[in-house]
């Protein structure tokens, strides 16, 4: 994995976990020399994510809507990147990544890490996409897609899409052994 996107909250949460895992997570990104591809924001764990990457000698690329640059956009990245609306920003962050990690978060979080398995799931991309269950935070959503597969909505090879894992170092290998290239798709476009 050369640059990985992580999806994670715009605030903190109730638990100093979440914090110290995302301090964790951005230090295996600078160490590995992945660059770090996010929304853009210097709030919540946003911030924490950005900022440690920076600290330890990485590089950072922000996307951020105009809308969202003045109220939590972070001004002293590698890259900042400066867009109309929130698909412009999804796309880009997509075609910057070799890969996708999700932390807790809120619904924005849910938003972008449900498209990401969506096109995933309709072959749009061939990346890994991964979940850090910190402090068991994603165990109901997990519970969920069983749920979902359960009844007969979701197909059962498509519970692959999604590599999840407590163990950080364990997750980003996984993820670095699921990379393949990227294939594209002639006849769909993002």
């Amino acid at each position: 994995m050369k640059a990985i996107t992580v999806y994670c909250g715009s605030k903190f949460g109730s638990q100093e976990i979440y914090k110290e895992e995302a301090t964790r997570l951005a230090q295996l990104i600078a160490d590995r020399n992945i660059h770090l591809v996010y929304g853009g924001g210097d709030v919540g764990l946003m911030g924490v994510m950005a900022n440690t990457v920076l600290d330890n000698g990485g590089t950072v690329t922000g996307v951020i809507p105009h809308f969202l640059q003045a109220i939590e956009g972070h001004l002293a990245l590698t890259e900042n990147i400066v867009v109309d609306t929130m698909h412009e920003r999804k796309t880009i962050m997509v075609e910057r990544s070799d890969a996708f990690i999700i932390l807790p978060g809120g619904f924005g979080t849910m938003d972008e890490f449900m498209e990401i398995v969506t096109w995933a799931q309709l072959k749009l991309h061939y990346k890994p996409v991964g979940i850090y269950n910190v402090n068991n935070y994603y165990q109901y959503f997990l519970q969920h897609v069983h749920h979902m597969i359960d009844q007969g909505f979701v197909n059962p090879e498509y519970r692959d899409l999604i590599i999840d894992d407590d163990n950080l170092e364990r997750l980003l290998d996984r993820m670095e052994e699921a990379t393949q290239p990227h294939k594209p798709v002639d006849a769909v476009k993002m």
